[in-house]
């Protein structure tokens, strides 16, 4: 038993930063109903490729970005534009702890399934709202993309090859973090709310921004610039405050290097057999070397390029120096500490038959996460749910169907 296994939750999001919260939910154990479009579904469903393949090595249309955000979820389709589906959708909020949803402000107010609509059936509803630049302000109206907040929030002006490095430009993340720290910070909220309602009685409503989350999670930058006013810079791989921090080439490939003392740094160049650098007047602690990182870095590289990254981690581990590999991801899978921690898991899947997932990364002694469905296929858990919750027969369900409400 989870430690949400007695949460309800109706899941009104798409694509990313919505489900991703859900997902965390689910992993906790909550009851969680993912409402879909008929005949079309999440738009990530067909988001490919990759798809996932069946037994036979047949493509599926399951897709690889579906697949990593709704596990432990059960799918329904019910059309929300019709006053049929809408009702559904109330009734459905009337049995649940929570609502998540990512529509621009105000779409579902014109469908009476807004927060003070639903606040009318269910008062103490836990109502979470996900969108770009939040439900007030000037920008409240615009639609939000995960590029376009890595841009605005700040995080593309420090990311990328350093500022003075000849071609250089701003960079996005692989991937998309905006959305997914949002999912977050939404599923903190939502458990915090929880709380309170479980004291007080009372719902509330949440109101995520991935604007305001990206501005956040900029952490140490951000308060670099209110603290100094001095405007933060792209480093690259590379520290503004540390030296050396940053990736250096090997004779095999690139490993990254992490002395974040004197002691460490010497012990990195004694092993490439160059002590002498520790010695000397221009690298002797931490502030000369950021000083005059521009005659150093080249030197480390200069040592670094004469061992493999296999043979420098070996002996930098063993001279306690923080170091690691880049891991493409086959090599991400393959890894010793990744396997025994049971990271990548199987899950059965009614089309794909073994789905390979990631498992979550949150570990709980009393009530562990639990993997209890794959991700569902388009609306594979419609008749149950209507059946389970709303009590609905065979007749009245297929009734709905004929009208294209599911």
């Amino acid at each position: 038993m989870g430690a949400l296994s007695h949460i309800r939750v109706l899941d009104l999001s798409r694509v990313l930063a919505g489900p991703w919260c859900a997902q965390n939910l689910a992993d906790l154990g909550a009851d969680v109903i993912k409402v879909e479009r008929p005949g079309v579904g999440d738009d990530t469903r067909h988001w490919g490729p990759p798809f996932a393949k069946d037994a036979n090595g047949k493509e599926t249309d399951e897709s690889a970005y579906f697949i990593c955000i709704n596990r432990n979820k059960r799918s329904i389709t019910v059309d929300i534009a019709k006053p049929e589906g809408q009702e559904l959708i109330r009734k459905l909020a009337a049995e649940s702890d929570v609502v998540i949803e990512n529509y621009k402000v105000g779409d579902l107010a014109k469908y009476g399934l807004d927060y003070e609509s639903l606040k009318k059936v269910k008062e103490n509803l836990i109502y979470c709202s996900i969108t770009g630049f939040g439900q007030t302000g000037p920008y409240a109206h615009r639609p939000g993309y995960d590029f376009i907040i890595q841009g605005m929030g700040g995080f593309m002006s420090v990311t990328g090859e350093a500022h003075d490095f000849e071609g250089a430009s701003p960079q996005k993340s692989g991937v998309a973090i905006a959305d997914i720290f949002t999912g977050m910070y939404a599923s903190t909220a939502i458990l915090a709310a929880i709380v309170h309602r479980d004291h007080t009685g009372e719902g509330q409503y949440i109101d995520m921004s991935l604007l305001d989350t990206q501005v956040a999670v900029m952490a140490n930058v951000s308060s670099a610039y209110l603290t100094s006013g001095e405007v933060p810079k792209r480093w690259g791989n590379a520290s503004p405050i540390i030296v050396p921090y940053q990736t250096f080439p090997t004779s095999d490939g690139w490993m990254i290097v992490g002395a974040g003392n004197d002691g460490q740094f010497r012990h990195f160049v004694t092993a490439g057999g160059e002590a002498h650098l520790a010695d000397n007047p221009l690298y002797v602690t931490n502030p000369l070397r950021v000083e005059h990182r521009k005659h150093l870095i080249p030197l480390l590289e200069k040592m670094t390029r004469k061992m493999t990254k296999g043979e420098w981690i070996t002996l930098l581990e063993k001279a306690n120096v923080p170091c690691g590999p880049i891991n493409n991801f086959k090599e991400v899978f393959e890894n010793e500490q990744v396997i025994h921690r049971g990271v990548q898991i199987d899950v059965p899947h009614p089309t794909v038959g073994n789905m390979k997932l990631v498992a979550s990364p949150m570990r709980l002694s009393k009530t562990p996460t639990e993997v209890r469905m794959a991700p569902p296929t388009l609306g594979q858990h419609t008749q149950e749910i209507l059946h389970e919750r709303l009590q609905l027969d065979d007749q009245a369900i297929e009734a709905l169907r004929t009208k294209g409400i599911i």
